[in-house]
């Protein structure tokens, strides 16, 4: 996976939006921020996974989910996006996606999935 595949998905989300974050690509919905691409240009910034469900990940797949000490204390994890699951992106930023974006959108994105 690739930055811009993580933009196919999450842009076709209602509110999602293009836009920079500590100088870095970024995917925001409603100016709150979705995710981020790390500097390095590899590593996707995935916001809202808890610390239990943060260790089991990275525990699981440590080729994929990672961490550094910047991040230590901020429910984060980072995903290595060359090799993670499409899938996996997807859940995980689609759980994102509905803690930070209005409720109206969020209820009008299930309406509209039946």
């Amino acid at each position: 996976m690739t930055f811009d595949d993580v933009c196919d998905i999450t842009l076709a989300w209602p509110g999602v939006e293009r836009g920079t974050s500590y100088g870095t690509p970024a995917v925001k919905v409603k100016g709150k921020l979705l995710t981020r691409l790390r500097e390095d240009g590899e590593t996707l910034v995935v916001l809202g996974v808890g610390f239990d469900e943060r260790e089991m990940l990275i525990e699981a797949e440590p080729e994929i989910f990672h961490l550094t000490s910047h991040y230590r204390d901020w429910p984060i994890v980072l995903m290595h996006l060359a090799k993670a699951d499409p899938r996996a992106v997807e859940a995980l930023l689609l759980r994102r996606w509905r803690a930070v974006a209005p409720k109206r959108l969020v209820k009008a994105f299930d309406v509209a999935k039946g």
